[in-house]
């Protein structure tokens, strides 16, 4: 989840009856949906003894003071593991994982009931996931095809607070509502929900 330390286990198995030493170098970075590196985040190496058909676990973990600020708008990191076993003539095994990073972090509920010309209020909260505050928050919401810009507070770390939003529906039927929440520290967290709308 956006805003906390990552977690990740790498396993390796030995299937052979010999004992391995296995070179593991492991590096991550923020990269774009076009797969372009933004920054290296991560650079480690590490040496792993394997007994016959043993298997281990390598432990990696990405704080949020090393990635935050380097995320793309859409929070991809690209995790890469270059494994080489020792005395092998160089057999090599790549595995990488691209991990996209999720919001949590704007909830949108609705009256049980809209009617159409009738007013309808809506609850959108919204968090910062971060453990640093975080100013200039600022909420967009599209709705019948206009966009209402609305200036927040600041928020604490993981402070969670939340507005309400009144409007009337002139026609019957499906209304897509945007939420997007943005801030000095990230931007475009998106929330969506279908409205419907019934006769009066």
């Amino acid at each position: 989840v956006f805003g906390k330390d990552i977690n990740l286990i790498l396993i390796l198995s030995n299937l052979s009856s010999d004992r391995k030493t296995v070179k593991v170098d492991m590096s991550a970075s923020t990269i774009l949906y076009t797969r372009r590196t933004v920054a290296e985040i991560l650079k480690a190496t590490t040496s792993v003894e394997l007994g016959p058909r043993q298997g281990k676990h390598v432990r990696v973990k990405i704080p949020y003071s090393h990635y935050g600020r380097y995320l793309a708008t859409d929070k991809r990191i690209q995790v890469t593991a270059l494994c080489e076993v020792m005395r092998m003539h160089g057999l090599k095994l790549l595995v990488e994982k691209t991990i996209i990073l999720e919001d949590t972090n704007i909830i949108i509920k609705l009256p049980r009931r809209i009617v159409v010309n009738r007013a309808a209020t809506l609850e959108i909260s919204y968090a910062n996931p971060l453990p640093e505050p975080v100013s200039r928050c600022v909420l967009l919401v599209t709705l019948m095809n206009q966009q209402v810009k609305i200036n927040l507070a600041r928020l604490a770390p993981r402070e969670r607070s939340k507005i309400y939003f009144e409007f009337t529906p002139r026609r019957s039927g499906p209304l897509q509502l945007q939420v997007d929440f943005s801030c000095d520290k990230f931007s475009h967290v998106k929330g969506f929900v279908t409205i419907a709308v019934a006769p009066s």
